[in-house]
């Protein structure tokens, strides 16, 4: 049976999401609505067509192939756009691009098939990433389980809010799982993400049942979850829940918000900033005080 998907992006040689020279699969979708979301194409799975303006010359050549006539502005008239991809195929400076794409799993698998030896050399592999990768389940099994059965070594790296027992088999074949805890406090969580942390709590304890190595990733936000109660009871609850896992704190960025441009969508910074040097190590030093190892793969 044939199995396909929302894919953002195949990002190869990509050294920060595991160890070695790896190919990221960006899968489209995710539960969560994080109010400083760098992917926003993402949240959805469904094809997507963006528009940077910065790129972009007039020159017509997109409306020319564009069954619906739609100008250069694509912002203007994005609820008329099908994402049928015609027009990303001719703009010449890339100010069109296709964001989300529907793909045959076997065409991803053939094409991570040509980066396999860097895969072998470096000790690197496949790094699944979103979106949230397990939101497309029956493609992330496909996926995992041909590359599993080829001895290719696989990281996820997810938001944490999936149905364990759903997802079990396809956790067992990671060599590395990357896991974020955005905030501790529940009704924070809510507020900031759209969703109780109650489901990624748990999961955190279930991860214990598996074999793969575990780092608990928290992305610091400055105004949002930078205090020195939100990373000491997490970091409390990771060594209490799954002593073996390690932590990562990774600095807020402002990397995707041209993103909101390309798609049309509005970002709400509100107050949040990125934590100077000084404060995130003094944020590590709290999660050390409270035995749990960090790593740092950026």
């Amino acid at each position: 049976m044939a199995v396909d998907g929302y894919v953002m992006q195949l990002q190869p040689f990509s050294v920060n999401d595991g160890n070695g020279i790896r190919t990221t699969i960006f899968l489209a979708g995710c539960p969560l609505r994080c109010k400083w979301c760098s992917n926003p194409e993402g949240l959805i799975r469904s094809p997507l067509v963006g528009w940077y303006e910065r790129r972009c010359t007039g020159c017509g050549a997109c409306s020319s192939v564009c069954p619906k006539r739609i100008g250069c502005n694509l912002n203007q008239n994005r609820e008329e756009c099908s994402a049928c991809g015609r027009c990303s195929k001719v703009c010449p400076t890339g100010a069109r691009t296709n964001m989300v794409s529907l793909l045959d799993a076997d065409t991803i698998l053939s094409d991570l098939q040509r980066d396999e030896i860097f895969y072998r050399y470096s000790g690197g592999g496949v790094t699944f990433s979103g979106g949230e990768a397990t939101a497309q389940p029956a493609l992330l099994d496909y996926l995992s389980s041909k590359l599993y059965d080829r001895n290719i070594s696989m990281t996820l790296e997810s938001c944490g809010y999936f149905e364990f027992e759903k997802v079990k088999d396809i956790l067992a074949r990671m060599d590395l799982i990357f896991m974020d805890l955005k905030l501790f406090d529940d009704c924070k969580h809510k507020q900031y993400t759209g969703v109780s942390n109650q489901c990624i709590l748990n999961n955190i304890r279930h991860l214990a049942e598996i074999s793969a190595a575990v780092i608990i990733r928290i992305p610091v936000i400055g105004g949002v979850n930078n205090d020195e109660q939100n990373i000491r009871l997490s970091a409390r609850y990771v060594h209490d829940n799954l002593p073996k896992a390690k932590m990562e704190l990774l600095p807020y960025h402002t990397l995707g918000t041209v993103k909101y441009e390309a798609i049309g969508m509005p970002y709400a910074t509100e107050d949040f900033y990125r934590p100077t040097p000084e404060e995130l190590e003094h944020l590590k030093n709290i999660v050390r005080a409270e035995g749990v190892e960090l790593e740092d793969f950026r």
